[in-house]
């Protein structure tokens, strides 16, 4: 095992140049301990860490916080110590997979950091849903690691049902790659093999029970995830995973296991959208007005095109169903900011007139 082994590169080394200097050890994170984070050495020694006060108080989110996948610097402490090392420092992500955290929240949630290729896991049925997957789309392509597409259980559908849910998927992007699984009989595994070279991460999301399990278990060659009888109703597994956990694979490569997504909410930006849905740009250049809205515009390139037919009516609601959470995001983010600064301006006001009435005391 070497730090190469495990997504080291250049990039990380000239950035921790200044590590080295003051006697720190880069690790990457595996896992998320909530109080502590659990990291790996290049030599592969796995051992729990804690985050020093300046790493969290520098933060301005919970986005900028270290998370399972991020290349951290680790300062190794004396001899009874509660951790044996401490976070000095997070290098900066390469590829950053998130989506607004669940609620009402206007934070960033961080599902994976500096991952290779993202796979979400479905199936042709019930778990099928094509406006769930054009949010995964717009969230994996802002990213910056590639997308694609586990089709699983294929051992339960026909291949015509199969390969009517692969033209579909392309169809909403034709850059995604989709390849048919089943962990039942092995079938397809390997493609994931293939993406899992030295140096290589690898992520995989989706609904809970559509067999990221079983998958990662026919990967690893034993049951090191836990999984369960399948629900006679659903066809979902009954045991799924239930926490986020980097696993460095013995032929190399490294695989992150994900909790099942129940909403996949957009943390995204308006430029991103559009590349999601750029068939509806190309189509909206031809729009009478340049500022057209595409509802009841005259002239609208987009109407016309749904109407006969060559433009989805159901994926271009759900285009602005995105649009609208990403502009009310928006506008909630803004809020919160102005709310904060508000709030600091009032506390350092007032420790200012404390420290003045101190002085006056004195």
């Amino acid at each position: 095992m070497t730090l190469e082994n495990l997504g080291w590169n250049a990039r990380f080394e000239a950035e921790f140049a200044q590590g080295y200097s003051k006697g720190w050890q880069p690790a990457r994170l595996i896992r998320d301990n909530k109080i502590s984070y659990g990291a790996i050495l290049g030599d592969g020694t796995e051992l729990e860490v804690c985050l020093t006060g300046a790493v969290y108080h520098a933060a301005q989110t919970d986005a900028e916080l270290p998370a399972v996948g991020d290349w951290v610097g680790l300062e190794f402490g004396g001899e009874g110590d509660e951790y044996e090392a401490v976070i000095r420092t997070r290098l900066e992500r390469q590829t950053c997979l998130s989506r607004k955290a669940p609620g009402k929240s206007t934070e960033e949630q961080v599902i994976a950091a500096n991952v290779d290729v993202v796979f979400v896991v479905t199936d042709a049925g019930q778990d099928l849903n094509l406006r769930r997957m054009e949010r995964y789309f717009a969230v994996m392509q802002r990213s910056g690691a590639r997308p694609a597409v586990l089709l699983n259980k294929a051992d339960l559908h026909t291949d015509e049902v199969n390969q009517a849910a692969v033209a579909a998927l392309k169809a909403l992007s034709p850059e995604v790659d989709v390849f048919l699984t089943s962990a039942v009989d092995n079938s397809g595994v390997e493609v994931l093999r293939s993406f899992l070279k030295p140096g290589q991460t690898i992520s995989l999301i989706g609904s809970s029970g559509v067999g990221k399990s079983s998958i990662i278990n026919q990967l690893i060659g034993q049951d090191w995830l836990w999984t369960g009888e399948v629900n006679d109703v659903t066809g979902k597994g009954m045991h799924t995973t239930t926490a986020r956990e980097l696993l460095a694979l013995k032929r190399g490569g490294m695989l992150i296991d994900n909790p099942g997504i129940r909403e996949v909410q957009m943390w995204t930006d308006a430029k991103t959208l559009k590349e999601s849905f750029k068939d509806f740009d190309e189509v909206a250049q031809r729009c009478k007005f340049h500022d057209c809205k595409h509802r009841s515009d005259q002239g609208c390139a987009v109407q016309q095109a749904i109407q006969v037919g060559t433009l989805s009516k159901e994926r271009f609601i759900n285009y602005l169903k995105l649009d609208f959470e990403l502009a009310k995001l928006a506008v909630r983010k803004k809020k919160r900011e102005l709310t904060v600064s508000r709030r600091n301006r009032r506390e350092l006001k007032s420790k200012g007139e404390r420290y003045s009435e101190k002085k006056r005391r004195s």
